[in-house]
């Protein structure tokens, strides 16, 4: 008895609606961000297997809708935004391995009669077939059995395998409650399933947004959403985002095959990666003077200018560059003895740099003493890459 009130109800919904002449409403423009790069380096990887859409077909859907982010010509219906943010999901997911599926719920001619119409039945998605899934959902009329759109949905998911996502789109009016629908889903599928809404509606229609909250509650680990706030690009692209990705470990680059600052020391073995291009470097990628003073001296002796010039020529290629002259010395001898006999001899060098650059950067001199060695101070060979003048190039 009561089925058939409901089907008395709809059919007057029906004849009063007028599902027939519903306008077709052209939108703006969207252009998608492109997700794939995002999977092809391993930052994000698939999340969800399955993507089933229950599409509110609904008498109320016909309705205009007021709110903003979807301009069209003449003015859009609720099912219209519906169908546009279907199509703009569409466009905006990446190339994945994924079976999707549309199901609308309602009555009247629009859904063949019947309280929910499977739109188009679980296959691969690609974008031609699932826009022409969203094609199906032409007209809105009858009452709003989501109950029912849910309940078919779970037999629809019994060949599924993987991790599901269902998305529901209404403006959250129902004629039953839909929540025992939900919770029979989630108990069938468990931690595979994840509940999304988007509610699509008017300010008298405030009271649905709360409806469609509780079943994405109930689906555990989805979330609700409305209309307006994944409007935009930035606002579809993380919504589809949270849908069908997770975050990934993206693969380790060889060090040793890469010289991020092209001083021909690969990344593994460069100490010193932020160089000037032109720089002379030793054999740790830093950009070392090649001085030699003579002991506890730090004047520069002549044959040394044709080297200090090359440091110079860098720089004012690269007018506004910040630079500390660096003096390091050995483990021989006291630590203070070091720290001065650093300190001077970084002066000296960057005396002679500031008197021969003509439009350079800023200059500074800092003596580090023993505390800085690039190379084991265990023989002479390493005490000697040790004792140095390094020139680095501050952020």
């Amino acid at each position: 008895m009561k089925k058939a009130l409901i089907i008395t109800a709809a059919i007057t919904s029906v004849l009063m609606s007028g599902c027939a002449s519903q306008p077709v409403s052209t939108f703006e423009s969207f252009h998608p961000q492109d997700l794939n790069s995002l999977v092809s380096s391993g930052y994000y990887i698939q999340k969800a297997d399955n993507f089933f859409v229950i599409n509110d077909s609904s008498s109320s859907m016909a309705e205009n809708y007021l709110g903003t982010g979807y301009p069209a010509q003449p003015s859009p219906t609720k099912l219209s935004v519906e169908k546009e943010i279907l199509n703009r999901i569409n466009l905006t997911i990446p190339d994945l391995k994924l079976t999707s599926s549309i199901r609308s719920f309602g009555f009247g001619p629009c859904l063949d009669w019947k309280f929910t119409r499977l739109n188009m039945p679980p296959i691969l998605h690609s974008k031609a077939p699932f826009g022409s899934g969203i094609d199906t959902l032409t007209c809105a009329s009858g009452g709003t059995p989501m109950d029912s759109g849910i309940e078919e949905t779970t037999e629809d998911l019994s060949a599924t395998t993987g991790n599901i996502a269902v998305l529901i789109l209404s403006d959250g009016g129902v004629d039953n409650d839909p929540v025992p629908a939900v919770k029979s889903l989630r108990q069938r599928y468990g931690d595979k399933l994840c509940v999304y809404t988007v509610w699509v509606g008017n300010e008298q229609d405030k009271y649905g947004q709360n409806q469609l909250s509780r079943l994405s509650d109930f689906g555990g680990c989805g979330f609700g959403t409305t209309a307006e706030r994944i409007s935009s690009t930035d606002g579809m692209t993380k919504f589809v985002q949270s849908i069908f990705l997770k975050a990934g470990t993206p693969p380790v680059a060889d060090c040793s095959t890469q010289d991020d600052d092209a001083d021909g020391v690969n990344n593994c073995n460069d100490k010193c990666l932020n160089t000037l291009k032109g720089a002379h470097v030793n054999a740790f990628g830093c950009w070392i003077v090649d001085i030699k003073f003579d002991n506890d001296k730090s004047n520069i002796k002549p044959q040394y200018y044709r080297e200090l010039d090359n440091a110079v020529t860098v720089i004012q290629q690269n007018p506004g560059v910040n630079i500390e002259v660096q003096g390091h010395t050995s483990s021989t001898g006291t630590v203070n003895y070091n720290q001065r006999l650093s300190e001077r001899r970084a002066l000296a060098v960057k005396n002679y740099l500031h008197r021969n650059i003509q439009n350079g950067g800023t200059l500074t001199a800092r003596g580090y003493g023993l505390t800085q060695p690039i190379d084991t101070n265990e023989t002479e060979e390493g005490r000697s890459n040790n004792r140095r003048v390094q020139l680095e190039v501050l952020k």
